[in-house]
């Protein structure tokens, strides 16, 4: 599940108006100042979101728009609620975070195909997003909204200690965690053996005899 990016819609030639995000703006005629209101549950059809959070696919979404006729097309201001499902960063536990979420989306009205495109129309990078037969497709702008809004390191909560590095415990459910430090600079001796004492022992009377026989040699 990567993080998703607006597409526009310029070259695409129909839209679905079952699809969950695509409104039907043709009660609206072309008349500026008209508006109409609409509240509506729909499902997530794929997850939305970033790697580690986000609106599974499935999840209900929360829809209230404000749809506006304006002299360039039809404006239209969302607010979406949902529910955004992760992993904790650190301790990576589940996690859910709760959206509320605004986006506003101007959607130009189509073309006459008779008019030629200017020069502008073909040096245009960013180009505003076009009613296709009348219906306004919400997804990227849902999408952008959603995605600015989430952590890119979502926590269960802020002090979260995270797991063991040791071990991979979960700290938070035993704050009093621990393993023994052994000094790394002592670590190459722990496998040695050392000669105990009666070694050293007869290490010493070996040299005795050694010595006396020099000394009887030189008699």
């Amino acid at each position: 599940m990567s993080s998703q990016s607006r597409s526009p819609n310029r070259h695409v030639k129909h839209l679905d108006p079952r699809a969950p995000f695509v409104i039907d703006t043709h009660d609206l005629g072309r008349s500026p100042g008209s508006m109409r209101e609409l509240e509506r549950i729909e499902q997530a059809p794929q997850s939305i979101g970033i790697d580690v959070i986000a609106i599974r696919e499935g999840a209900s979404i929360k829809l209230s728009l404000r749809l506006e006729a304006v002299v360039q097309g039809v404006l239209i201001t969302g607010r979406a609620v949902a529910e955004a499902s992760g992993e904790c960063v650190r301790c990576l536990e589940p996690l859910t975070l709760p959206l509320d979420v605004y986006f506003q989306e101007l959607f130009t009205y189509e073309p006459d195909p008779r008019q030629k495109k200017t020069a502008q129309d073909f040096d245009d990078d960013d180009p505003l997003p076009e009613l296709i037969d009348g219906m306004a497709d919400l997804g990227p702008a849902l999408i952008d909204a959603v995605v600015l809004n989430l952590p890119y390191q979502p926590l269960c909560r802020p002090d979260c200690p995270g797991l063991c590095p040791d071990c991979g415990q979960l700290l938070a459910a035993d704050p009093t965690h621990k393993h023994s430090q052994n000094d790394s600079r002592w670590a190459e001796l722990q496998g040695l053996v050392f000669e105990d004492s009666a070694s050293i022992g007869d290490t010493e009377h070996l040299g005795d005899g050694s010595s006396s026989q020099r000394e009887q040699e030189e008699s």
